[in-house]
């Protein structure tokens, strides 16, 4: 009975707690509003019941949104596959059963659809009903392949030129200025950051990096062994709205490292490689570039000058200690230089010193002209475990390749900077959200990266779908994933008008951005 009691006034504690942490929560909302301030959007989809009552309604709204997903997929599809029909095919042209574009379109479905390896894709999407409905989709699919004609494709035709096709399709968008409203001073922010891809514990191919890794042995000691792993350098655009689009991946390779010296290829070096190829496929595009603090260093600043590129570069405490230096100094002259506003439920606090001289190289020889921003924010959180408010503080420092004023400060640092983290958010998505990022699909190294490539077609049409203004609602209903789940299990079943789909493919269409 003692422990019934018990129980019991825990459970009445625990209701307590719940109901006052809410009222705490409306407060905190009610004085927020009042100060000017904005609640943080929620990012939870629904949690209500299906909208559609009837069958009739269902098989409209999967109607629809197939449409939707057929028209943006329209508006590219055509300059993508007559782009990658111009790669050369090593293939035996009397042995050909499938052509080339058809094996490639099928391999970037099997990611727009998020097959989690070849297995599946073979196993569901040659199901007579899926199949049907890819055809009745995608005419341009004449047969059905199998996964491991592609693998061989994939390990004998230059895979980089289907990266050049992806380069060429976000160009036609560039050019259409379907990303112009999404320009951070007036410039395509563009963020670069590296990400382990694929690790095993045995070399399976000799371009693979290696490292030394902890292991726990008997009787609690611990040892070392070799790992060998494939690291990935993505540059992607990251736009304040959250969308994200695969741009460039440059594969680190144990044949760029330094072998006189025992050195391997690593992500700063690769960087250059990366930059390179990105100026050469957009000579003339405004370019601002988002970095983390492993790039505040003074030939990365010289190479973006050299390209015409501006850039925010996260400054940590302990980088650059002549450049803090001379911001605590120049900072008690330039006192004017400072901006305080409210933005979403954070008040911030901005302060930045320009022209700020940097040296670097033998002897300090070589300099740059660099200016420094740092935001200061405080805002209020209800504690997790109490109706408590809580206080939070945080500090963020970025270098700027222009000078800062009160008119730029908000843009180049809440909609450019800190929006860096759009390319961790990408990358996220395919490692966790369905397109299976560390998965090899292929112990070939030309395949695998192949494999890599027609996945990042695919999340780019997805991100096109995702973000289309006619699917704004089914997107906030359902969620993205839901969304992609929805489209899949749409063309798993019998819900498809094939009259209304020939006369969509007929008609010309045009992407609409949200």
């Amino acid at each position: 009975m003692e422990q019934l009691n018990r129980q019991q006034r825990r459970r009445e504690e625990l209701k307590r707690n719940k109901q006052a942490r809410r009222e705490a929560r409306r407060k905190l909302r009610e004085r927020q509003a009042a100060e000017g301030l904005e609640p943080q959007p929620k990012a939870t989809i629904g949690n209500g019941k299906s909208e559609w009552e009837t069958v009739e309604e269902e098989k409209r709204a999967r109607q629809e949104t197939t449409e939707e997903q057929l028209r943006v997929y329209r508006c590219v599809l055509p300059r993508l596959l007559k782009r990658l029909a111009k790669i050369p095919d090593p293939r035996n042209p009397v042995l050909i059963r499938h052509k080339l574009t058809c094996l490639l379109l099928y391999g970037i479905l099997m990611f727009v659809y998020q097959m989690s390896s070849r297995r599946e894709a073979n196993r569901e999407m040659s199901l007579p009903q899926f199949w049907g409905n890819l055809r009745l989709l995608f005419p341009e699919l004449e047969s059905l392949p199998h996964q491991d004609t592609l693998a061989r494709l994939l390990a004998r035709i230059a895979v980089n030129q289907i990266q050049e096709s992806l380069l060429e399709l976000i160009e036609q968008l560039i050019r259409n200025k379907k990303f112009s409203r999404y320009l951070i001073s007036h410039c395509y922010p563009i963020a670069i950051d590296g990400t382990g891809k694929l690790k095993r514990d045995w070399l399976w191919t000799e371009q693979c990096l290696e490292r030394q890794v902890q292991t726990k042995q008997e009787e609690e000691a611990t040892g070392t062994r070799l790992q060998y792993h494939v690291y990935v350098l993505e540059a992607k655009l990251a736009f304040a709205n959250g969308m994200t689009i695969p741009l460039l991946s440059e594969f680190l390779n144990y044949e760029n490292g330094d072998q006189e010296r025992n050195k391997q290829d690593y992500e700063l070096k690769a960087f250059y490689r990366l930059a390179a190829r990105l100026k050469g496929h957009f000579p003339r595009l405004p370019v601002l570039l988002l970095l983390d603090g492993l790039y505040a260093e003074g030939p990365v600043f010289e190479l973006c000058r050299r390209y015409h590129w501006q850039f925010m570069i996260v400054l940590q405490d302990k980088d650059l200690p002549s450049v803090w230096e001379e911001v605590k100094g120049l900072g008690k002259l330039q006192l004017q230089n400072h901006r305080e506003q409210k933005w979403g439920n954070r008040k911030q606090r901005f302060c930045w010193v320009n022209e700020i001289e940097y040296r670097y190289g033998e002897q300090g020889r070589k300099k740059q002209i660099l200016h420094v921003v740092v935001c200061e924010e405080i805002w209020e959180e209800i504690a997790a475990n109490s109706p408590a408010a809580v206080s939070k503080r945080a500090r963020h420092a970025w270098i700027s390749s222009v000078p800062l004023n009160r008119d730029n400060v908000h843009e180049r640092c809440n909609l450019g900077a800190r929006y860096r983290w759009g390319i961790e958010e990408g990358i996220l998505v395919e490692k966790r959200q369905g397109y299976q990022y560390q998965h090899s699909f292929s112990y070939n190294w030309e395949a695998m990266r192949g494999f890599h490539f027609l996945m990042q077609i695919a999340h780019l049409l997805n991100m096109l779908v995702q973000n289309s203004a006619r699917l704004v609602r089914l997107v906030r209903s359902r969620g993205l994933r839901g969304l992609l789940q929805f489209l899949r299990t749409t063309c798993s079943g019998p819900w498809l008008d094939a009259e209304r789909i020939r006369q969509l493919l007929a008609s010309p269409c045009q992407i609409r951005l949200e």
